[in-house]
């Protein structure tokens, strides 16, 4: 969350001339309510299965690009399956910028307070610390690594696409 994929995935899928998925907004259409909803009335576990059904549905289409939620690749198998379909590239951000970035975002299930109000900076700030340390063991197995902490999308974008023509170069049985 936050680290953006939302604004990398679209330009990077327009420079590739590839489609864009959004996992999120795919899933939001097809169940035909909202990721907050789906928390709310099936809870977190519910939703790591659609994700995991609808992701596999989508994972052999050639020439798209998907943006993944931050939870996806915690799904057992899911990172192996991504790596033998394509190329996984994380967008890592450091807490301190999640946090600027995500202050006051109630419509992100995993950043509300118990009351479903957003969290204050303390909150907000130990939350983030949590879901990244649960999940960067996951976050590293990615073919591509690039930091995007106080990095503009131009330079984001430069890195992506020089690290995937890297990984083409050198590896002829790989595809995007």
């Amino acid at each position: 969350m936050g680290s953006g994929k939302s604004t990398v995935g679209p330009l990077l899928a327009q420079a590739l001339g590839y489609n864009y998925v959004d996992l999120d907004d795919e899933i939001e259409s097809r169940e035909e309510r909202s990721i907050e909803e789906i928390f709310q009335v099936s809870g977190e576990p519910h939703f790591r299965s659609l994700e995991q059904n609808y992701l596999k549905r989508f994972i052999e289409e050639s020439d798209t690009v998907f943006a993944l939620g931050g939870g996806t690749v915690t799904i057992e198998g899911l990172i192996q399956d991504l790596k033998k379909s394509g190329i996984l590239v994380y967008l890592k951000t450091d807490a301190e910028e999640l946090v600027t970035r995500l202050q006051g975002h109630t419509h992100r299930p995993l950043l509300r307070g118990k009351d479903g109000g957003s969290l204050g900076d303390v909150e907000l700030h130990k939350r983030i610390d949590s879901l990244l340390q649960e999940r960067t063991v996951y976050y590293r197995q990615a073919d591509i690594i690039i930091e995007t902490t106080r990095r503009s999308v131009d330079t984001i974008m430069e890195s992506v696409l020089n690290e995937i023509a890297g990984i083409l170069h050198n590896d002829d049985s790989r595809t995007i």
